[in-house]
């Protein structure tokens, strides 16, 4: 399996493909990275050091990407964080060139946004890039469940709310979405659940919410989950698979004390998950 993932880069943590590519990678994953910033370290922290790679140069490295003849090889297009509407553009384009190369790969598109506390991060430019065109192109999802909402114009809480959201972006065009961080209101205290929704039903799996914000936890969320999916072709267990690994990653950073993500230190827990979570058909 071979995935081309388009995302940010940082040197320091694990963000982007800098959170995505070893675990893909641990998987037995073949990925071709493609950077869309370089940066010292995530902005989170407020100072940052580094280069945003201009749109045209992230075209010319996945130009000389198509020119090795590696499309026709390309399983999957990974994107996540979209900093501007001409890194879409390109990523859209590139999208377009993979699947004219091989009309069995998917493009699996993280719509990052915001989250339920923090509101929408994004230039407003992005959402609206996503809704209409991005979203349209994808053929899995990985929002959040804020995310969810504001791609749809919905405000989902409630299971029932959610899937009906889930109903209305997969009518935008992706056959798959990955809901994650669902915060339902009758949900048991201190747990957190993640749905995932095709064409043959919708699986939900709770897991204890750990009391932690992990940068990265959503790129390594959405790389698990499409690779998993490609390879077992079942939703339910692409679902099972990725709680627990990531369920076992956030333990790990939170018993650690550090602040990033203890990604080589949970190396096994990505590469053999315990599937310590029950995964229910709710559909």
């Amino acid at each position: 399996m071979s995935i081309l993932s388009i995302q940010s880069s940082v040197a320091y943590g694990h963000v982007g493909n800098s959170a995505a590519v070893f675990p893909l990678q641990r998987l037995g994953v073949e990925v071709w990275p493609v950077y869309t910033v370089h940066f010292s370290n995530h902005t989170g922290y407020g100072q940052w050091r580094g280069p945003l790679l201009p749109a045209s140069d992230v075209r010319e490295v996945i130009t000389g990407v198509e020119e090795r003849g590696a499309f026709p090889g390309v399983d999957a297009v990974l994107s996540g964080y979209q900093g501007g509407e001409d890194i879409g553009d390109v990523i859209l384009d590139a999208v377009a060139r993979v699947k004219k190369a091989n009309p069995d790969a998917i493009y699996a598109c993280d719509p990052v946004m915001g989250n339920a506390k923090s509101g929408c991060f994004v230039h407003p430019a992005i959402p609206v890039l996503l809704r209409e065109r991005v979203v349209p192109a994808a053929d899995l999802i990985t929002p959040n469940q804020f995310e969810l909402g504001f791609l749809t114009e919905t405000e989902p809480e409630t299971l029932e709310d959610t899937l009906d959201s889930v109903d209305k972006a997969r009518a935008m065009g992706p056959q798959t979405v990955l809901v994650t961080s669902v915060l339902r209101p009758d949900r048991p205290e201190d747990t957190i659940e993640m749905l995932a929704v095709n064409g043959d039903g919708a699986w939900i799996v709770q897991t204890p919410q750990l009391p932690m914000k992990a940068n990265g936890s959503g790129d390594v969320t959405a790389a698990l989950f499409t690779a998993h999916l490609l390879s077992s072709g079942s939703a339910a267990e692409a679902l099972g698979r990725t709680a627990s690994s990531v369920f076992d990653l956030l333990e790990n950073t939170l018993e650690s004390g550090e602040r990033e993500l203890q990604l080589v230190q949970s190396q096994e827990s990505i590469a053999h998950p315990k599937m310590q979570f029950e995964v229910t058909q709710v559909r």
